[in-house]
């Protein structure tokens, strides 16, 4: 008798994946780590505490312990000074409570990391946005547009408090790349860089940082701009670092050596893109270069974390990833032309661009 095939483990692990990440999402917007943060809790203290059954609580937090994020720990009742014991004095049935483990830590409010904010977001408002891909592919609209009612940046601005959360998620998905970048690029030939769009100067600030001989200028719009100024006042790089604003699609000040373009054409369709180069390349002398940062997909069918990146672009924005030669061929439409890819030990690379004519 023939034996039933079985569906390949990879697409298999891949669909079951998404009930563990459901399920650290539950765990986390309950409050559970918070709960946990100053010792064990049984399962039934835990339910208690947020309004939930305890018994389909225990579902969950059996699941989310197996990936080290919890662990159970034997309780040995109230009173007797050892440290594995409930807060409450008492454990499940089974004489266990549930306790953080350092990676769990993690995603209590407040931790530097930024991993709270990262699963309260990408299971939040981006898994809603991710719910109706099929939708998106037949339409103009974006995820969010037809999840949330709005473009995703609007969105985070008319919710601040989700726009800080995401903020804060970028820093735990790109923490280490501000460094990776200013070790891997060679900027001793400049004396000035201009980042455009660059935030809070994040990346501008760990540049100056690595090259002491450098200044520079942080472009935004205005509102963003303001709060770099204080980001900046507080790192102690004021007198090497100043504020500028404006908006990248009309003009960028002129006069760099150096113009850094850090995760911004991936959000935008080429059109927009064009509209940013150009701005850059009209600011140019023949002496600057244009630095893009961004992840570069490989031309082949590899693994990348570029193409994870891609299905959050075509959730949220009208935006995408793309090749070197992709970008080769963007940037000599805007009269730029690719001179060299440089890696770094992060996931993005640095894309320098001259004008055409230089």
């Amino acid at each position: 008798m023939a034996t039933a095939e079985t569906a390949p483990r990879g697409i298999q692990d891949t669909m079951f994946n998404v009930f563990m990440a459901r399920a650290l999402y539950v765990v986390t917007s309950l409050g559970i780590p918070d709960l946990l943060s100053d010792g064990a809790r049984s399962c039934r203290t835990l339910a208690d505490k947020t309004g939930v059954r305890a018994d389909s609580l225990h579902q969950v937090l059996r699941a989310v312990a197996s990936t080290g994020v919890l662990c159970t720990v034997p309780v040995r009742g109230a009173g007797t000074g050892d440290g594995n014991k409930d807060k409450d004095g008492e454990g499940d049935k089974d004489g266990r409570a549930y306790a953080l483990t350092p990676i769990g830590e993690t995603l209590c409010t407040g931790h530097p990391s930024g991993t709270r904010d990262m699963v309260l977001t990408l299971q939040g408002p981006i898994w809603d946005a991710l719910t109706v891909l099929p939708q998106r592919l037949t339409t103009e609209r974006t995820g969010t547009e037809i999840a949330l009612g709005l473009p995703w940046f609007d969105y985070l601005r008319q919710r601040p408090d989700r726009g800080a959360a995401f903020d804060r998620m970028m820093i735990a998905v790109h923490g280490d790349e501000p460094e990776a970048v200013a070790r891997a690029y060679d900027f001793s030939w400049a004396e000035h860089v201009t980042d455009v769009g660059g935030g809070v100067g994040t990346l501008l600030l760990a540049v100056l940082q690595e090259h002491p001989h450098l200044s520079g200028v942080l472009f935004d719009l205005p509102e963003g701009a303001e709060h770099a100024r204080e980001y900046i006042e507080a790192s102690g790089m004021a007198d090497r670092c100043v504020t500028d604003s404006g908006s990248f699609f009309d003009a960028v000040p002129p006069g760099s050596d150096a113009y850094l373009l850090s995760h911004i054409l991936h959000n935008c369709d080429e059109d927009s893109c064009l509209r940013i180069l150009r701005s850059c390349a009209a600011a140019m002398s023949p002496r600057s270069r244009l630095l893009v940062v961004e992840m570069v997909l490989p031309s082949g069918d590899e693994p990348h974390p570029g193409k994870m990146l891609d299905l959050a672009m075509v959730t949220l924005t009208t935006g995408r990833e793309r090749t070197a030669q992709e970008y080769e061929v963007l940037l000599a439409r805007a009269g730029l032309r690719l001179r060299e890819v440089v890696p770094t030990e992060s996931a993005v690379s640095v894309l320098e661009a001259v004008l055409e004519t230089a």
